[in-house]
């Protein structure tokens, strides 16, 4: 649910990087906001805790233009990723707009890709929302890796609807912006037609 700042003249959106522990969901914020000029963000802020950490911050992409006279921020968002967090989990979904979800490729993480999947769902529906209705998006992260599963296999397990997808590897940037705006552009769709 995007929020309307009529003094600012800018329309605030939510977007979500959901995903199993030490998927890459981190990682991709981190290189956004390395590469975002100064101007157009704002501080990242690290939530942590011994065990946990959440990291948000917004930006204003002034190349995406208006809508309605109205220039677009967007605030990033991680969820902790171990699924003790539930909690902060449910919490950082409230008002989502878009989610992206950043599944690690590694063969011995496809279980806890398909458990963060259901538990994303599961989270959403509590809430009111179905992902079906989301601005959604996977991000096959960790594409480097010797150990990667197939992306057909992946799209198979995690991804049998066929929402938009793509690969990536967060820690050299690969895929980064892509899928940003990727997802990016399904909000604005959803906004122009009122969703």
């Amino acid at each position: 649910m995007s929020f309307i700042n009529y003094a600012s003249r800018e329309i605030n959106c939510k977007i979500v990087y959901y995903g199993p522990g030490l998927c890459g969901k981190t990682t991709n914020l981190q290189f956004i906001y390395n590469k975002t000029a100064q101007e157009a963000k704002g501080k990242m802020i690290s939530l942590a805790t011994e065990t946990e950490r959440t990291l948000f911050f917004d930006f204003l992409p002034l190349a995406l233009g208006e809508i309605r006279g109205f220039k677009t921020r967007f605030h990033l968002y991680t969820v902790p990723g171990q699924v003790f967090y539930d909690a902060s989990r449910k919490l950082i979904l409230k008002g989502v707009d878009g989610v992206v979800f950043v599944a690690d490729s590694q063969e011995e993480r496809l279980d806890a890709n398909i458990e963060s999947l259901e538990n994303l769902k599961d989270n959403l529906e509590e809430q009111g929302y179905q992902l079906e209705k989301l601005p959604f998006i996977i991000q096959y992260n960790k594409r480097d890796l010797p150990n990667c599963t197939p992306v057909e296999e992946l799209r198979k397990l995690l991804n049998p609807e066929g929402v938009p997808d793509l690969e990536a590897c967060a820690t050299s940037g690969e895929g980064i912006f892509e899928t940003l705006k990727m997802v990016a552009k399904l909000v604005l769709i959803d906004l122009k037609k009122g969703g």
